[in-house]
């Protein structure tokens, strides 16, 4: 029986892996910062404390064949903007790489990167939708990072034989999401008229239970070695369609009025907020059909049951 560790294992996508995991005859370990937390829905829990380039994974992976690596600093706290690329850098570059030299030497077979589309840009246009051989252009602190990750990973892959694959993934949506999302959700279940009914964007996204099917197939696939993966649900929306399916799966209308792009995007920029206008207007699209190719996957749930299960805890 292959032992797998799941780092993040509490976390939004970690805890879903380790959720559909249970139905197929792996075992599971996963990782903490809780130093309290031994056990997690009857799954052995490790405390590693901070994630950097000393954290000693050891225990974490005796006997372990397959990592799947989801823990990540994906935000800083405002003090620590200046120097976010720092902070990022500590946790999924330096972190992430002592990850495999120490998964290397202990005999892990294939270390799975959840890494991010940002590694590919933040926005598409027509003619520009992204692929998974695309050279890289990431913008902000948390993509460079990412991309830093997944070049460590290769040459670690070159150095010592450890199956490497990489993950990019968009927008996930599915239960217990947070941020903007989760905002957004609050805002139509309370009836808050939203000035987005002019947005013509398209967006890929990708459900938490279609990301997790997907993992799973990677885990011992024999062609996913040596790959990497953009995964979608392949039915890219509009920020006014993405609404309207929300308020659809919650019995309710989602109130959208006409309001000129150019002064949402004015509003963003002397708010502050000029990332999330921009991910309510723009376009991110990416094409997923090398991987639904090698890895012959497709989404197992369409977008409206995807919306329909994130919505029914709401």
């Amino acid at each position: 029986m292959s032992k797998l560790l799941i780092t993040g294992g509490t976390g939004f996508i970690g805890k879903a892996i380790c959720e559909n995991l249970k139905s197929h005859n792996y075992l599971i370990n996963i990782t903490s910062r809780n130093k309290h937390l031994t056990k997690h829905k009857g799954l052995m829990a490790h405390n590693i404390g901070e994630i950097d380039q000393k954290t000693n994974w050891i225990d974490a992976l005796d006997g372990v064949n397959y990592v799947i690596h989801c823990a990540a600093k994906t935000h800083v706290l405002k003090d620590l903007k200046k120097n976010s690329l720092f902070a990022f850098r500590k946790v999924n570059v330096e972190g992430t790489i002592n990850l495999a030299k120490q998964a290397a030497a202990y005999g892990v077979k294939r270390l799975i990167l959840l890494s991010s589309i940002k590694v590919n840009g933040e926005k598409t246009l027509e003619s520009s939708i992204f692929k998974y051989n695309d050279i890289p252009n990431p913008e902000d602190a948390y993509g460079i990072s990412k991309w830093e990750a997944e070049q460590g990973l290769w040459e670690i892959s070159k150095q010592t034989g450890l199956e490497v694959v990489i993950i990019r993934a968009p927008l996930v949506y599915g239960r217990s999401v947070k941020g903007n999302l989760k905002r957004l959700i609050k805002l139509i279940k309370s009836g808050t008229p939203l000035p987005l009914s002019l947005v013509k964007n398209q967006r890929s996204l990708i459900g938490i239970d279609n990301l997790v099917d997907m993992i799973i197939r990677c885990i011992d696939h024999p062609d996913a070695s040596g790959k990497t993966f953009l995964v979608s649900d392949g039915e890219d929306l509009s920020t006014p369609d993405l609404l309207k399916h929300i308020a659809t799966a919650m019995g309710r209308p989602v109130r959208l009025f006409p309001f000129p792009i150019s002064l949402l995007k004015l509003f963003g920029f002397v708010m502050g907020k000029s990332s999330e206008i921009d991910k309510l207007t723009g376009s991110l699209q990416l094409d997923s059909d090398y991987t639904r190719k090698i890895l012959n996957w497709s989404p197992p749930l369409s977008v409206e049951e995807g919306i329909r299960r994130m919505v029914k805890e709401k």
